[in-house]
């Protein structure tokens, strides 16, 4: 009996033990686990939105916030979900056909629209359009369609002339089509005119016609200028010479004035003007004097020569 007893008590013992260490076990993974849960849920509370992007905050599918900012941002885990969307500028280009006012086929036509989403009328294009279907549902049926009309409202020859007027009037157009949709068209190109070979050629032609005219326009308006430029010249001189007539004859009357008055003056005059060398000839009108080499001689007068025999002279000797 005692040896049962013994045994009995020795059972008790052990399974005393194995409760004790399989609760502690089972402590520590309960903690475990609830620390990961809480790590986890710490985790989902927050989103970070990257720069060029705005988050949409959706409450159980429902919009509730459509302003967050690039960075770390609360959103309650399970409950609420944030997405990105992206405001940047987006392309969209089309390749498509167009024909003038004048039936001239406009082949290739390439367009290009620059656009970006409004931050302000997020909320309203994800519920009335989708921020996946705006290029389906706004820009593939009004792109293509509003530059045909812009394009077949002008002749061909004025559409490559006044192609940035046409890429102007498209983009107001479009403008006013997609902005109540929160769709904020930033730019638009047609980037390709491609018309029949012979229509190029003769608008070539005309251009280089136009351009060899207002070479000759810009030659005759040189002339023009040249010969006003030979006018006012000839005028500036007409006019001097008056002024220096006027201003001669002034001084002419001013010199008989003075003479009128002084007779004398005339001699004074005469010696201001003098240069200080005598004339080479001087007459009185009978006997002139004549300068030779510069130097003044004496008239001279000639007398025919006589043979005269000296009344003393010896009687000539015969022997």
């Amino acid at each position: 009996m005692a040896e049962f007893k013994f045994s009995e008590a020795g059972k008790n013992g052990s399974g005393s033990t194995g409760k004790s260490g399989g609760s502690k076990t089972g402590t520590i993974v309960l903690i475990v686990v609830i620390v990961i849960l809480a790590a986890i849920l710490v985790f989902n509370c927050f989103r970070i939105v990257d720069e060029g992007y705005i988050g949409v905050k959706y409450q159980f599918g429902k919009i509730v916030a459509d302003d967050l900012s690039a960075g770390l941002n609360f959103c309650i885990p399970f409950v609420e979900e944030v997405k990105m969307v992206d405001v940047r500028d987006q392309i969209y280009s089309v390749n498509t056909n167009a024909y003038t006012s004048d039936t001239q086929t406009v082949n290739e036509l390439q367009l290009k629209l620059n656009y970006r989403y409004a931050s302000s009328a997020l909320s309203s294009l994800i519920r009335d359009i989708g921020i996946d279907n705006v290029e389906s549902k706004l820009l593939v049926p009004n792109v293509a369609k509003i530059a045909k009309d812009a394009i077949g409202k002008v002749k061909a020859e004025d559409l490559v002339q006044t192609r940035s007027e046409v890429q102007n009037t498209i983009q107001n157009e479009l403008t006013a089509v997609l902005n109540p949709y929160g769709v904020v068209v930033t730019a638009f190109a047609i980037e390709n005119l491609d018309f029949d070979p012979a229509f190029e050629a003769s608008i070539q032609e005309k251009v280089i016609a136009a351009q060899d005219a207002l070479k000759m326009e810009n030659k005759t308006r040189e002339k023009e200028e040249e010969a006003k430029q030979i006018v006012i010249a000839a005028q500036a001189d007409a006019d001097s010479q008056v002024a220096l007539a006027e201003a001669e004859a002034k001084a002419i009357k001013l010199i008989e004035e003075q003479l009128s008055s002084s007779p004398n003056y005339i001699d004074y005059f005469k010696v201001q003007k003098w240069n200080g060398v005598f004339p080479q000839v001087m007459s009185d009108g009978v006997n002139p004097f004549v300068s030779i080499n510069g130097t003044q001689s004496a008239p001279t007068t000639t007398t025919p020569s006589t043979s005269t025999i000296p009344s003393s002279a010896a009687p000539i000797n015969a022997d």
